[in-house]
């Protein structure tokens, strides 16, 4: 019989944490005073890096303004929550869509948290961050590159 490679992939969150959390309201106190309602925008972005020996970190970075239409800042907060995951036995050609899928889909849940609980401890009303299809932002980056690499 041949032997086969029988070790079972590995997926496991060694540690969750936040790695960078800032919260700006730059128009203080008078902004405190102010009746409109600001617009609210939401970016987000993604980063992996490989630690050592099936180890690495994901990063999720929100960055959430709001600002009145005058283009007064109402307040800017950025939160980038982390995780270092364990990851093993895995094929190569699954690898990154664990890291860019399944990595944000957990760190997800934490990174609103964390943006909820600044923006109303800076005084604002919450601002709840909606569902994100990581999936979906992986395949479109996927296209994007494909694109970019037969035009080149």
């Amino acid at each position: 019989m041949e032997q086969q490679n029988t070790e079972q992939p590995v997926f496991s969150i060694e540690k969750l944490y936040v790695k960078d959390l800032s919260v700006e309201v730059p128009n203080a106190p008078q902004i405190y005073l102010e009746t409109k309602s600001p617009e609210v925008a939401v970016e987000l972005s993604t980063s992996t890096s490989a630690l050592d020996n099936g180890f690495y970190e994901a990063v999720l970075r929100v960055t959430v303004t709001a600002k009145l239409p005058e283009d007064r800042t109402v307040f800017l907060v950025e939160v980038a929550q982390a995780a270092i995951f364990q990851i093993k036995n895995i094929p190569e050609a699954d690898l990154q869509p664990v890291l860019a899928i399944g990595c944000p889909n957990i760190l997800f849940p934490y990174a609103r948290e964390a943006v909820t609980d600044a923006v109303t401890r800076a005084g604002f009303q919450p601002v709840l961050l909606q569902p994100v299809n990581f999936e979906a932002l992986y395949h479109t980056r996927q296209q994007q590159l494909e694109q970019t690499a037969g035009n080149a």
